[in-house]
Order: C-alpha cells, then structure tokens, then sequence
C-alpha cells in the first residue's frame, strides 16, 4: 500500500515537474526569442541609421559635383563669350585696315598714274626746250656739246702754257739741278733691289720618278691640282724639276707649296691633294699678314689697322708691269721719306703716304673703280688723316696735288717705277688680258670657277652643276665664246672648255 502511495506520489511529483519543466522552458525560450528579437529590432535600427548617413552623405557629394559642374560649365560658357567678343572684334580691326588698305592702294595708284602724267609732261617740255635752243643758238645738241668740248680744250692748253711759261721765267734749269741733286741724294740713301716678276715658278723634285706619281693614273692627279689652283703644270723631260705656269701669282705659289707637301707627304691622290690645298690657302692668309707686318716693321710706321696691314700684306701677290707692288710700296715710302727730310717738310706723312700709296691694288680685282678712288675710301674707311690721303691720292695725276707731300709722292712712285728693269709694259698687257678672259667667264650665272690657260690660248670654265644642265653648258660655253671675240683682241684663237662635274658623296655608318 506504501509502494503505490509512493509510486503514486511519484509518479504525481513526475508529473507535476514534467510541467513545471515545461512552463518553465517556454518562459525562458520566450525570454531568449525576445532577446534575439531585440538584437535584431536594434540591428535593423542601426542599418537604417547608418544607411540615412551613407544616403545623406551620397546626397551631400551629388550635389557638390552638381554644383562643380555647373561652376565649370559657367565659366566655360564665360570664357566662350569673351573669346567670342574678342574674335569679333578683331574681325572689327582687320575689316577697317583691309579698308584702308583699299583706300591706301587707290590712292597710290592714282598717284602713281598723276606721276606718269607727270613725266610725260617733262619729257614733252625737254623736248620743246631742246627744240627751242636749238632754234635760238641755231646749233644742233651734237654741235653744241663739239663747240664746248672744243672751248673748254682750247681753255686749259692756255692754262698749261702760262704755267710753262712762268715756269720757264723762274729759272727752271736752276731747280731742274737742285732737284735732280735732291733725288740722287734720296736714291742712295735707299736702293732696293727690283726684280720683274716671271709667269712661271720651277718646283724641284727629288727623282724623276715622282713624275709620274704627279701625273697619276690618266692624269687624274694633274688634272685635280690643275683644277683646284687654276694654274698649268708642266712635266716634261727636264731633269727632277717641273714648271707651274699661270699669270697670278698667289695662285702659282699655292700651287708650288701644295705640290712640295704633297711629295714630301708621298700619298699624292685627288682626295689628299685638295685636303693639301684648302690647307695651303688657308696658311697663304698667315703669309699674307706676316709680309704685311714686315712692311710695316721696315719702314717703321705704327698705329696701322691690322686689316690695312692685311691688305698691304695681300700686295706681295700683286704685280703691276711685273713689278712686285709691296716692294714698290716700300721703296716709294722710302724714297718720298728721304726727298722729305732733305726738302724739311713733315717726312712721315711722306713715308706714310708713299707706302699706302697703291693701297687699292688689293682689291682692285673686286671692287670697280680705279684703285685710287679704291685706296681713298680705304684709307678714309680705317680713320687715316686727312694729309696722308691727299698726299696719296694724286699720285697718278687723278687728282691736282695739294701739299708738297703729294708732288714728293708722286715723284717717289715715277722714281720707283723708271728704274732700269723694274718694269715690262708686255708684261703687263699680257697678264691684264688672261684676267679679262677670267672676268668675262666668270660674268655668267653659274660659272663657279675660271682659269686662263695656255698662255691666254684655253680658258677652262667651271660651272656648278645644280644651277646649269647639260644643255645649258652648251650655251654658255657659246656665249662666253662669243663674248670674248666681240670684246678682245687676240691672237690666233682661244679655246673655250667648259666642265661640268657631279660629285655624290655618301657615308656608310
């Protein structure tokens, strides 16, 4: 009975505690759905805060990039207005100058047509005037200018027999004695020795062998130095000597010296001898400035622009009636120094003078005019004073003598070139026509280089092959032919041969 009372309450207890359990579990399941449904609730909450933040921060850089746009966008839409303003207003400008340029160009046409209308009117009325002297003096323009030229003759062969004949009166063989005792005088003091310069120079060879090196495989060695210096190179059978010929002298000594170099060096080939030659040229300049100097040492005049002395220099090379023009520079200084210190005037005006004398030489090939006028605008160029250049200047008689420094010139330069084997008219002649055969070639568009040959009998021209043809050469050989048979005379004939060369060089790298 105990063990069902028991067993009951147990089974009670059991039952009452299968219940308890339950409530009891459902209340904490309640209690733990509601805390899950908090953490969630809270969560959500904080999502949707931080998605109102991201929202509003999206919305916030939305619309500053709106704003930055629309800023942009303003000031293009500025910078396009004034762009515009500025386009149209300087279509405004250039419309009012192609106006006036308009108006200019009329106007200057029409002015130009009132000038024309004008010269014609002169014309006609130089005609009327012409006409009416004519009529008036009853000469016609020809026999006007005979009558005139005539007068003025007539006028100053009077002015030349008084000045004789006052002369004359004064004693003229009284001064005749005393000068020609002045002039002995100066010439003793200073004699130098003159030699006429020859067309030819001799350049010694060490063997006989080298001829033929000279010459080259079918001349080409020859020709090139021929053609690069401008002169003739004889090889003949005289013994270890061959002969440069040519009428100029700077080129002849080019010559000389590039073809000692060049057999001194031993590689004598085209491409070696015009390397010897441009360096040749260029180490002429040196000479020309030293022998320039050595005037100036010699006869002791300082203060000389060194681009006088230059020039003075470049006189060695230059010949007149084959005489050296440097040394007769130098002895004229002297010379005129000399009758100046005897006479008691200013004797370094003289010597200065005596020595720029033929000053204009050196350039008389280049610049037209004679080479007084040359040498006057030379020295007036430079700074030289006044008295020097008018104690030069009438060394040829071009201009009336002004001081007694210029009659002591003049005489100085006839003393100078009357010595007995200083001078040869032939000589001269003959080299004043190989240099006009030079300048008529070289007169013609294209011509690059011309060279006198053969005594004056050949002329070789060179053109420059980008600026004249094949059939262009054709023609101005032609021209240049017919040219030198109108305007010399000459001799048998001459030869013209014009060369026409192209040269292709290249570089492999």
């Amino acid at each position: 009975m105990n063990l069902l009372i028991l067993l009951f309450a147990g089974l009670i207890t059991l039952g009452l505690g299968s219940i308890l359990g339950y409530y009891a579990r459902q209340s904490i399941a309640k209690k733990q759905v509601g805390t899950l449904e908090a953490k969630i609730r809270e969560k959500i909450s904080r999502v949707k805060k931080d998605a109102d933040v991201i929202t509003s921060k999206a919305q916030q850089k939305a619309y500053n990039i709106v704003s930055a746009s629309k800023k942009e966008e303003d000031q293009r839409r500025s910078e396009r207005l004034r762009l515009e303003q500025l386009l149209l207003k300087r279509e405004n400008i250039l419309d009012q100058k192609l106006s006036s340029f308009e108006n200019k160009e009329s106007e200057l046409h029409q002015k130009g047509e009132e000038l024309k209308q004008v010269k014609v009117n002169l014309e006609t009325l130089k005609e009327k005037s012409i006409k009416n002297l004519e009529r008036v003096s009853q000469l016609t323009k020809t026999e006007a200018k005979k009558e005139l030229l005539e007068t003025c003759e007539k006028e100053y062969e009077q002015d030349i027999l008084q000045r004789i004949k006052k002369t004359e009166r004064e004693g003229a063989e009284k001064l005749q004695k005393k000068a020609q005792g002045i002039v002995a005088l100066a010439i003793q003091k200073f004699s130098l020795p003159q030699a006429q310069e020859i067309t030819t120079t001799t350049v010694a060879l060490p063997n006989d062998e080298i001829k033929g090196r000279i010459i080259g495989k079918e001349g080409r060695n020859i020709k090139t130095l021929e053609k690069l210096t401008g002169v003739e190179i004889v090889v003949d059978e005289t013994p270890e000597a061959v002969v440069i010929s040519g009428f100029d002298p700077v080129r002849r000594q080019i010559a000389k010296v590039a073809l000692e170099r060049l057999i001194q060096d031993g590689r004598i080939q085209p491409a070696r001898i015009e390397e010897i030659v441009s360096k040749t040229e260029k180490d002429l300049q040196n000479q020309i400035k030293e022998a320039g100097e050595t005037a100036v040492y010699d006869t002791g005049i300082i203060g000389l622009d060194p681009k006088i002395i230059h020039l003075l220099g470049r006189l060695r090379f230059r010949t007149s009636y084959g005489q050296n023009v440097l040394l007769h520079s130098i002895e004229v200084a002297h010379l005129a120094s000399a009758l100046a210190s005897e006479l008691g005037i200013n004797s370094l005006t003289a010597k200065k003078a005596g020595l720029l004398h033929d000053i204009g030489k050196a350039v008389d090939h280049q610049v037209q005019g004679s080479h007084v006028e040359i040498g006057i605008k030379i020295l007036q160029k430079f700074g030289i004073e006044k008295e020097t250049i008018d104690a030069m200047k009438s060394h040829h008689e071009e201009y009336p003598p002004e001081s007694l420094e210029a009659i002591l010139v003049q005489s100085a330069d006839q003393i100078s070139g009357a010595r007995p084997g200083a001078r040869k008219d032939t000589l001269e002649n003959y080299l004043q026509r190989l240099g006009e055969l030079e300048k008529i070639a070289t007169s013609f568009a294209g011509v690059d280089k011309a060279w006198a040959l053969q005594a004056g009998r050949e002329i070789r021209v060179f053109v420059k092959p980008e600026e004249i043809d094949d059939l262009t050469c054709h023609k101005v050989a032609k021209g240049i032919a017919n040219r030198i048979q109108e305007e010399l005379r000459y001799p048998g004939e001459i030869k013209v041969t014009l060369i026409r060369e192209n040269r292709v060089i290249e570089y492999a790298k």
